[in-house]
């Protein structure tokens, strides 16, 4: 995604995707398209973001450094506020993503679809509360609407 200029408003989104250890993921246009789709539905102006993917080795070294804990997550991500911009890393376990959509019954790519839209929202300032109250949060209702519009291809 590139920087995009409207007359005396700047808009510059840049999101950046890589794969470190597990690359049975979203291909990286889908991701650009889906963190885009957040990004203008939250009227975000000046963000830049990294999105990996991570083996579940990796996510477990990632959680265990960075929260002291000793397992993968499906997902972590974190805010870098700076000024009027923001920036961010969205972490993504595509190993995790494939255990919660049999959990869940969902396909995979939904799930994948999810966590990226889960880690952008957190990268733009919503949180939730921890454990299973979370699914009754607006932060997740948001992020159930954007994975529903993402995926039929409605603006949000």
């Amino acid at each position: 995604m590139g920087s995009r200029r409207t007359g005396k408003n700047r808009t510059r989104r840049d999101v950046r995707v890589s794969f470190a250890g597990d690359r049975r993921a979203l291909a990286a246009p889908t991701v650009r398209r889906v963190v885009g789709a957040v990004l203008e539905g939250e009227r975000s102006v000046e963000t830049i973001m990294t999105v990996t993917f991570l083996s579940a080795a990796r996510m477990r070294t990632l959680n265990r450094k960075s929260f002291d804990h000793d397992r993968a997550s499906d997902v972590i991500a974190f805010r870098l506020p700076h000024a009027d911009e923001v920036f961010g890393d969205v972490y993504v376990c595509p190993a995790e993503a494939r255990r919660s959509a049999r959990r869940y019954r969902v396909p995979v790519r939904e799930e994948l679809i999810r966590l990226v839209i889960h880690g952008t929202l957190h990268v733009l300032g919503y949180d939730h509360p921890a454990g299973e109250s979370r699914i009754h949060s607006s932060m997740w209702a948001r992020q159930e609407r954007y994975v529903v519009a993402v995926q039929s291809g409605a603006a949000p």
